[in-house]
């Protein structure tokens, strides 16, 4: 009888380090996104939006209130806002990368965007994540993250 070989459990990711992988596929594909054209800029371009959609989902769902929750500091509470506000310009950009007078006009507006989320996602590493490793436990990061995981995967 053959005996099943056990796979290592992968260790769960805690919240700031599955935001943090998320930020750098984004980065990734708008740095592709900014030098393709045609049928594979609008294929980059959906996969863009995807990957934003589902990862401002679970920030504002499940990360944002657990680091409200935890944040005492006034100054903490306005950069929840910011980040809330800077995912609503987003929002507003993305439909527009989409449509574009010409390829110069589209290259453009490509460019905003991912200026807009870089932006976003550095702040978010530079300021927020360190803030919340400092306001929350390593098993309350853990838990946010398995949490926040398990939403992706309903979203995608």
């Amino acid at each position: 009888m053959a005996t099943k070989k056990k796979t290592p459990t992968k260790k769960p990711q805690d919240a700031i380090a599955l935001l943090k992988q998320d930020h750098e596929k984004v980065r990734t594909l708008l740095g592709s996104l900014e030098k393709a054209t045609g049928a594979r800029r609008e294929k980059l371009l959906g996969q863009v939006e995807q990957e934003l959609k589902i990862h401002t989902t679970i920030e504002e769902e499940i990360f944002y209130p657990a680091f409200r929750e935890a944040a005492k500091k006034k100054d903490d509470q306005v950069m929840i806002f910011e980040a809330l506000e800077e995912h609503h310009v987003v929002d507003l950009v993305l439909p527009e990368a989409r449509e574009g007078d010409n390829a110069d006009d589209l290259e453009a507006k490509a460019k905003v965007l991912k200026e807009l989320v870089e932006h976003h996602a550095d702040e978010e590493e530079k300021d927020m994540f360190p803030r919340a490793r400092k306001t929350m436990d390593r098993e309350e990061l853990r838990e946010l993250g398995e949490r926040m995981a398990a939403r992706k995967k309903e979203l995608s």
